[in-house]
């Protein structure tokens, strides 16, 4: 995942593609929406899967054309200019539209592989490798965009990689040894379905509260993208650097996913959440702030606490609020519901950036993460005390 980072590698890429401020911002915000779109009908459909590991697998092959082209791509043709960021941009919409596809499977999935009452810890381990992987992944991207290769080809070089280490991980989950208890939807039409949808949102108050913190929080996903961006433009250093930054977040959230799940599993996972929150704060005040090198390091320090607690928090509270629900659905609700606001703030970074600049931006994202905070402090409960 070094090689596809949000947070800094695309951004960059398209950075020196000279692709709009708009849709360099974009980036974080397209992962969720991309990836929205397909869950509520991937849910309904993989509802009564048999064989999760097959689904699973199989779903994650979707991951693969638009990586393998974009990096066929512009090894062969060195291809730039406008031309250059619109076929990547299409080759990301269609790489996060395959993500939507394979989550709703890879949530089941992963319910019948971990016991729920550790649910933190396991995600936390899960994601301190993965993310422990991503230290040398970053020593490569390092290596690689410092490298002779030319530019955009070194970063075609990087796709392709990424493509292969998918298919590599793809099929170590033939490994897993996964029970025969995964929750299901009683619905057996599209219209029960929906039905069903409309309980869920009807009844669970809590849950909506919770969603009203996640629409607030939105804001955060064009700040994601452009710090890398911002941070260059401030201070003008080398493509290269993006490996050093993901060796700092990568490294960081190895040990904030571990830590904030097993703070999780004892204090709640809302409160883990707040905390991730006040990490992207601190992460856009960083930024804000930033006159060296060593600042810019220490923002990706923060977005490390966030994202790696991010991963574990999020997840556990969804499998929380599901409950003895169909997990798939909640996933689905979740990331439809917040997807349009994601979207809106996408299309106001892209009005204001120009007009305002990128810095005046990044106080008005602030400002909605405090909202957002708010909001999970003394709207949401933790699903777990919640009756």
């Amino acid at each position: 995942m070094a090689f596809h980072t949000t947070y800094a590698v695309i951004p960059l890429f398209l950075n020196e593609l000279n692709a709009p401020t708009f849709i360099i911002s974009s980036i974080a915000g397209i992962f969720v929406i991309g990836s929205a779109i397909p869950q509520i009908v991937t849910a309904f459909l993989g509802r009564n899967t048999k064989n999760l590991k097959f689904s699973v697998i199989a779903s994650h092959g979707l991951l693969l054309p638009p990586l393998f082209l974009a990096g066929i791509i512009f090894i062969q043709t060195g291809l730039t200019g406008p031309l250059a960021w619109m076929f990547y941009f299409s080759c990301y919409i269609l790489f996060t539209l395959g993500v939507g596809i394979v989550f709703p499977f890879w949530a089941d999935f992963l319910d019948t592989a971990h016991i729920a009452e550790k649910r933190g810890q396991f995600f936390g381990v899960s994601f301190f490798f993965n993310s422990f992987a991503g230290l040398f992944g970053g020593i490569a991207v390092k290596m690689l965009l410092s490298s002779s290769i030319s530019f955009p080809k070194n970063f075609g070089y990087g796709f392709i990689i990424y493509a292969v280490c998918v298919i590599i991980a793809t099929l170590l989950f033939m490994c897993y040894r996964t029970s025969t208890n995964v929750r299901r939807s009683d619905s057996k039409t599209f219209k029960d379905f929906i039905g069903e949808i409309r309980q869920i949102l009807k009844k669970n108050k809590n849950f909506r509260n919770y969603i009203f913190s996640r629409i607030l929080l939105t804001a955060n996903y064009p700040a994601i993208s452009l710090y890398a961006v911002y941070a260059q433009d401030k201070m003008n250093f080398e493509m290269s650097e993006a490996g050093i930054f993901i060796v700092i977040n990568t490294t960081v959230a190895a040990l904030s996913g571990y830590i904030t799940g097993k703070f999780g599993d004892k204090f709640g996972h809302k409160n883990a959440m707040v905390l991730v929150f006040l990490a992207y704060f601190f992460a856009l005040v960083s930024a804000l702030w930033a006159t060296s090198l060593l600042h810019v390091y220490i923002i990706f320090v923060f977005l490390g606490i966030g994202m790696g607690g991010w991963m574990t928090s999020a997840m556990s509270l969804i499998y929380e609020f599901a409950g003895d629900g169909d997990i798939k659905i909640y996933f689905a609700l979740t990331d439809s519901l917040t997807a349009p606001f994601v979207l809106l703030s996408i299309i106001l970074t892209g009005i204001c950036a120009p007009r305002f600049g990128i810095e005046a931006v990044l106080i008005g994202i602030g400002i909605f993460i405090v909202l957002g905070i708010f909001s999970l402090v003394f709207l949401t409960k933790d699903p777990k005390d919640y009756s």
